[in-house]
C-alpha cells in the first residue's frame, strides 16, 4: 500500500504542477503544443506496448465497437488537452483549476442523465451548492467560466465514455492517441511548411519541453495505474484534489492571476460542496474494494489536464 500511495502522490503532483510546465511553452501556439502532446504520447505508449510484447494482443482485441469508443474518447481528450494548454498559456490557471474541482460533480450529473443513476438527498445538495458557486461567479464577474466548464465537461464525458471501454490503460491510450495522431501530425507538418512551426525552430529548452510532452503525459498515467491497484478508492479519491489545489495555488501566488472576493465566494461554495461530497461518499461506501472496482477506476483515468 505504501508503494501505491507514493505512486499516487507523485502522479497527482506531476498533474498538479502542469501549469509550471506548460507555462514555459506559452510562446508556442496552443494547438501546436497539444499536437505535440498527442504525437509524442502516441509514440511513447506504442513503444511501451511493443516492449511489453502486447501489440498482437492489442490487435486481437480490436472490434468496431471498441474502435468507435476510443476514437470518441480521443476526440474528447484532445479537446480537454487543447483547452487546458490554451488556458495556462493565456493566464487562466485559476479558472482551469476550478474545472477539475467541479469535475467530480459533473461526472455525478452525467451518471444521472446517461446511466440513470439515482442521487441521494445529500448529493443533490452538493450539486445545488456547486451550481450556486458557478452561478455566483458568472453573475458577479459578468461572464460564464467557460474554461472551467469545458474542462469539466470534456473530462466528464471522457470518463463516461470510458465506462463503456474494457481495455487496460496503455492499450486504451494507444487507441485514443492513434485516433487523433494523424490530424495532430498533419497540423505540425503544415505549420512547419508554412514557416510557423516551433519545434526545432525555437530555443533548446522549448524544443526539449515539446519533445517531453509525451513523457509528462504517460508517466503519471503509469504511476496512477500502480496506485489504483494498491490504494483504497476512498484514499485515492481524497488524493485527487491535490491536483487542482496545486494548480489553484500556482495561479494565485506564482502567476499572480486576479482572484477577487466574487471568485472567492464562488470557489468557497464549490469547496464546501466537495467536502460534503467526499465525506458523504466515505461514509456511504465503507466496504471492501473489489478488483473489478480497481480495474474500472484504472479505465477512467486520463491525463488530467
Amino acid at each position: 500500500m505504501k508503494k501505491g500511495i507514493i505512486a499516487g502522490l507523485i502522479a497527482y503532483s506531476i498533474w498538479g504542477f502542469f501549469p509550471l510546465y506548460f507555462h514555459q511553452l506559452k510562446n508556442v501556439p496552443a494547438l501546436q503544443t497539444t499536437a505535440h502532446r498527442v504525437v509524442w504520447s502516441f509514440v511513447l505508449v506504442l513503444l511501451v506496448i511493443l516492449l511489453r510484447k502486447e501489440f498482437k494482443l492489442l490487435l486481437a482485441s480490436l472490434t468496431a465497437r471498441r474502435v468507435g469508443i476510443y476514437v470518441l474518447a480521443g476526440v474528447l481528450l484532445a479537446a480537454n488537452w487543447g483547452t487546458y494548454v490554451w488556458a495556462v498559456a493565456s493566464g487562466h490557471v485559476v479558472e482551469s483549476s476550478l474545472g477539475y474541482f467541479i469535475n467530480p460533480i459533473i461526472s455525478v450529473l452525467l451518471g444521472v442523465v446517461f446511466l440513470k443513476e439515482r442521487l441521494r438527498k445529500i448529493q443533490w445538495l452538493v450539486v445545488a451548492l456547486a451550481f450556486a458557486g458557478v452561478a455566483y461567479i458568472t453573475i458577479s464577474t459578468g461572464k460564464l467560466p467557460w474554461i472551467s466548464l469545458i474542462l469539466a465537461t470534456t473530462f466528464g464525458f471522457y470518463g463516461l465514455i470510458k465506462k463503456l471501454a474494457d481495455l487496460p490503460v496503455m492499450h486504451g491510450l494507444v487507441l485514443e492517441t492513434v485516433a487523433i495522431f494523424l490530424p495532430a501530425l498533419g497540423l505540425l507538418i503544415a505549420a512547419d511548411v508554412a514557416g510557423k512551426g516551433s519545434f526545432l525552430h525555437s530555443d533548446p529548452l522549448t524544443n526539449i519541453l515539446l519533445a517531453m510532452t509525451g513523457i509528462v503525459t504517460v508517466i503519471p498515467l503509469i504511476l496512477f495505474s500502480t496506485a489504483a491497484r494498491n490504494v483504497p478508492l476512498s484514499t485515492l479519491g481524497l488524493m485527487q484534489y491535490a491536483t487542482p489545489t496545486f494548480q489553484f495555488l500556482q495561479g494565485v501566488y506564482l502567476f499572480k492571476e486576479p482572484f477577487n472576493t466574487s471568485k472567492l465566494v464562488g470557489f468557497v461554495l464549490i469547496w464546501v460542496a466537495l467536502i460534503i461530497f467526499t465525506v458523504e461518499g466515505l461514509l456511504h461506501f465503507r466496504k471492501p474494494v473489489s478488483p473489478e472496482d480497481l480495474e474500472q477506476m484504472d479505465l477512467e483515468v486520463t491525463d488530467m489536464i
